[in-house]
């Protein structure tokens, strides 16, 4: 474009300035003497409001000087030019550069000139925001791409947690004991309830949100079958303060509840930790669900010191992380110590229906 202007128009100088994210502007393309001329600093970069080019930038304002020496705005970079020009590159309001051309000869630039280059700007404008369009809509997409890849790497990850060979062999070697016992009604409660469990799993994979009535319901189940797992290391209580209406008509995101659960207990109770006690309390607001866990432990020291316990909260933090950047959820969640023998950890989840 630089060189069109020149060869055109019958300029003997043109740069275009493109305005940067600290508004400067810096040129981008030159032709004629400018074209290879630096300072000895590197190539001229002008602060809007600077220079006849700077002021250009900030009013949006085109301009012909036909006499540069009396103008004390003009910058010298090289060959002096006696006449100059200079139009804005703007589109829809936004400022992009500008384009600038300068004359040894004095009152060379007519409103002629100023026409057709404002046209030839006009033009440019365009171009350059139908490139940065294309640009951040690329971006975009990549980003979403990305953030769909690492949705179904979560998806499975929490479901390979979930269909730990642990939890599945030990709850099945526990039916069968109960068979082999005569305990034919255990067996066959609790094979009922690990079959809801594993359909429930599956079912999940391919959902973003669930019932708050069936995440209790599975929440249940499941921290049922991890006590047998587990010959009652750890006992449990699920207390819900709200009409049961409610509880069935809210909706809540999947893979947050179970998953902090199955990482606090796969990580405390792989190391044996006897005593260990959870009170689950939800309430249920118009716009949100609280869910509160105070964890008891008779030796919550020993429990805050294993690095498994540090890492399954934190992957499950990460977990949250990941949905409320990838489905903008607002999930909030902080821990807390009571005391020597309580932590208190709640999540505020949003209500989807």
């Amino acid at each position: 474009m630089a060189k069109n202007c020149i060869s055109k128009l019958g300029f003997e100088d043109c740069v275009i300035y493109l305005v940067n994210h600290n508004d400067i502007l810096v040129p981008k393309a030159a032709h004629g003497p400018k074209s290879t001329h630096n300072t000895e600093d590197g190539p001229i970069e002008i602060p809007l409001g600077q220079g006849i080019c700077g002021h250009v930038a900030k009013t949006a304002k085109a301009e012909i000087v036909n006499d540069t020496s009396k103008d004390p705005r003009y910058i010298t970079d090289g060959a002096a030019g006696l006449s100059e020009i200079c139009v804005p590159i703007t589109c829809d309001g936004v400022l992009y550069g500008v384009i600038d051309c300068e004359h040894p000869e004095l009152d060379f630039f007519t409103d002629r000139h100023l026409k057709m280059l404002s046209a030839i700007a006009s033009i440019s404008a365009i171009k350059i925001k139908s490139a940065r369009d294309c640009k951040a809509l690329m971006e975009e997409r990549e980003r979403l791409i990305q953030m769909k890849e690492e949705m179904v790497e979560l998806k499975f990850r929490t479901l390979s947690s979930q269909l730990n060979p642990h939890f599945v062999f030990n709850a099945l070697n526990s039916i069968q004991y109960f068979v082999t016992s005569e305990k034919k009604k255990l067996a066959m409660e609790y094979l009922s309830m690990f079959s809801k469990l594993i359909r429930f799993y599956l079912g999940q994979l391919g959902q973003e949100s669930v019932s708050l009535k069936d995440e209790i319901e599975m929440l249940h189940s499941y921290l049922t079958l991890q006590k047998l797992r587990y010959d009652g290391l750890f006992d449990f209580d699920i207390a819900v303060q709200e009409d049961p209406k409610k509880i069935e008509e809210a909706i809540i995101p999947s893979l947050v509840v179970q998953t902090l659960f199955e990482n606090i207990i796969e990580s405390v109770m792989s190391h044996q930790q006897k005593g260990q006690h959870f009170e689950v309390l939800l309430k249920v607001g118009s716009t949100s669900v609280t869910l509160e866990v105070v964890h008891n432990s008779l030796n919550m020291k020993s429990a805050n010191n294993l690095s498994g316990y540090r890492e399954g909260i934190l992957q499950w933090e990460e977990q949250i992380n990941l949905l409320n950047t990838v489905k903008g959820y607002n999930i909030t969640n902080s821990i807390s110590t009571l005391s020597d023998q309580k932590r208190l950890i709640t999540i505020e989840l949003p209500r989807l229906l």
